[in-house]
């Protein structure tokens, strides 16, 4: 029954190298540094009110302040891979996609 859909549906491959336990620890490590680093940055031009909050329990479990820099959430990840493909399609820059590393 599944057969003829198996072949239609995407494969992945296997990874070339294993990554030790190490070193993703070390990563994530590194990479929960940045997110409470981020978390305590203001964004500049934000007033600070003593208005009510809708998303005060988030930030709670968020570790976040209120007018940071994470609270912008992934919108700048976005906007900065849109704006890299687009100079990279414009040949603006120049960028070899098919590399895998």
């Amino acid at each position: 029954m599944l057969k003829p859909a198996i072949s239609i549906i995407p494969e992945i491959e296997a990874p070339v190298t294993t990554v030790a336990f190490d070193t993703k620890q070390i990563w994530t490590a590194i990479v929960v540094l940045v997110y409470l680093l981020c978390c305590q940055i203001p964004l500049y031009g934000m007033v600070k009110t003593s208005e009510s909050d809708p998303f005060y329990w988030m930030r709670v479990i968020l570790a976040s302040n209120r007018g940071s820099l994470m609270e912008l959430g992934i919108s700048p990840l976005v906007t900065a891979s849109m704006i890299m493909q687009l100079l990279s399609g414009a040949k603006l820059i120049n960028v070899d996609q098919n590399v895998r590393e």
